[in-house]
């Protein structure tokens, strides 16, 4: 992985780790339900984030050298690990 894509992906990770801690403290503290909610789909949200810019940078780098520079069951094996986070996004 590229250093930039790395350090920024940590980046929002350990800012999404303060924020998960910041719900945590709300439940801890009996916040109102759907606030509590609210700031949970932000985290999801913000995880779905972090996985499509490692899905493209993936998809950029990875991939594309596989189905260049591969054979035929190296590029089925890419294909399938990709289909297999498709359908595991759920």
């Amino acid at each position: 992985m590229q250093n930039d894509i790395k350090k920024e992906c940590l980046k929002r990770m350990r800012y999404l780790g303060g924020h998960l801690d910041g719900v945590c403290r709300m439940l801890e503290d009996g916040r109102y339900c759907i606030d509590i909610i609210q700031q949970n789909l932000g985290v999801i949200s913000a995880l779905h984030k972090v996985n499509e810019k490692l899905l493209l940078k993936h998809l950029e780098h990875c991939v594309t050298s596989v189905v260049k520079n591969s054979n035929a069951k190296a590029r089925k094996q890419v294909f399938k690990e990709i289909l297999e986070v498709y359908k595991n996004k759920k």
